[in-house]
């Protein structure tokens, strides 16, 4: 069981992670919307700027404040300092 931290302090199951995107095209903007309409979306931004959007295997759409890149390269273990945002925000 490995867990990823998405940023400012929350964790997610690694294997439980379908896809790590951007959410910046009309589709994902699309499946945010139907999976808050659905009641499935979890908001881990904090009231920051959605910078990567996590699909979980169970439906779930998870928001997260961290760069899409930083997030994968935690999945794939490597740990990366926080990012600017979390260290001037935390606190």
């Amino acid at each position: 069981m490995k867990l990823v931290n998405i940023g400012y302090g929350n964790l997610v199951l690694a294997d439980r992670l379908v896809a790590v995107i951007g959410p910046d095209s009309a589709p994902i903007k699309r499946i945010i919307q139907d999976a808050r309409d659905r009641g499935t979306l979890i908001d881990a931004t904090y009231g920051r700027r959605t910078r990567a959007v996590l699909i979980a295997d169970s439906g779930h759409v998870i928001l997260s404040a961290i760069q899409p890149e930083t997030v994968a390269s935690r999945l794939g273990g490597k740990e990366d300092a926080p990012d600017a945002e979390e260290e001037d925000n935390e606190g």
